[in-house]
C-alpha cells in the first residue's frame, strides 16, 4: 500500500465508523433530511431490529438445547460409570 492511498483508506474507515449506514447527517455543510426519508430509515431499521431479535431468540434456544443435551450426556455417562463399578 502506498502512502498516497493510506489517507483515503483511513478517511473511508473513519466515515464508516462514524456513519455506518452512510446516511446523510444534517449539519452546517449538508441540507437537513426530509421527514419522509427519516421515516423510511426508521422503518428499515425497525425491520432489521426485528430480524436481529428473532435471531437472538434462535441462538438462545440453541444454546439452551445444547446445554440440556450436555447435561443428559453427563448424567448417562455418570450412571454408566457407576454400573460398571
Amino acid at each position: 500500500m502506498t502512502s498516497a492511498e493510506l489517507p483515503k483508506d483511513f478517511m473511508e474507515f473513519m466515515q464508516k465508523m462514524w456513519n455506518p449506514m452512510n446516511y446523510p447527517v444534517p449539519g452546517m455543510f449538508m441540507p437537513t433530511a426530509k421527514i419522509e426519508d427519516i421515516e423510511k430509515k426508521i422503518a428499515e431499521l425497525k425491520g432489521v431490529e426485528t430480524w436481529l431479535t428473532m435471531n437472538i431468540g434462535f441462538i438462545q434456544m440453541t444454546v439452551k438445547t445444547l446445554e440440556m443435551q450436555k447435561s443428559a450426556m453427563e448424567t448417562f455417562s455418570t450412571a454408566n460409570s457407576k454400573e460398571k463399578k
